[in-house]
């Protein structure tokens, strides 16, 4: 009898040592959230480049071109005789409006001021696109820009002035690049 007692006891200690076993998710996720969101955003990016494209197409009197970031512009003061384009760390001054695509005023040159940048290397809250259209540019050319909203102010975007992915266009005008070659 205490014999079989031991034995039950020793079985019982040797099923109690055992380690607990890991509980299954309740719920899995397929990542399904991620495709959709790149499927909307994907629709949303053809849109306003279909509606860009219709604005490039009425409008004869400009000469549009692409940019390798993904915008339109066209210039309304350009320079042939200069070759230097800004690079990084030059330091350059300009000024820049930000208009709806109907030409609606959001920002003006004088709203946003001279506008000093430090090229690919400031923390300035410029959006994406002009920051790459400043690359673009040469001292004292004016360029007009036609952003898609994902390189505005995409998603999130301003202050109750521009709502979530509006496309923009916006004129700058680049008054000097300060080279730090030249420094």
């Amino acid at each position: 009898m205490i014999r079989s007692i031991v034995i039950v006891i020793a079985i019982l200690s040797l099923a109690s040592c055992k380690s607990p076993e890991a509980r299954r998710p309740i719920k899995r996720t397929s990542g399904t959230f991620i495709q959709e969101s790149a499927e909307r955003n994907k629709k949303i990016i053809e849109q306003e480049e279909a509606l860009i494209a219709s604005i490039i197409k009425s409008d004869s009197t400009r000469n549009y071109l692409a940019s390798e970031s993904g915008f339109w512009y066209y210039y309304n003061i350009q320079d042939t005789t200069t070759t230097a384009f800004p690079k990084l760390g030059d330091e350059v001054t300009f000024t820049y409006d930000v208009k709806h695509l109907n030409g609606t005023n959001i920002f003006s040159t004088d709203d946003n001021g001279v506008q000093f940048y430090k090229v690919d290397q400031s923390n300035q809250d410029l959006i994406s696109g002009i920051r790459d259209g400043i690359k673009l540019m040469k001292e004292g050319e004016t360029i007009t820009f036609l952003f898609p909203s994902h390189k505005a102010f995409g998603y999130y975007g301003l202050e109750d002035k521009i709502g979530t992915n509006v496309p923009i266009q916006s004129t700058v005008s680049l008054k000097s690049i300060n080279s730090i070659d030249n420094n």
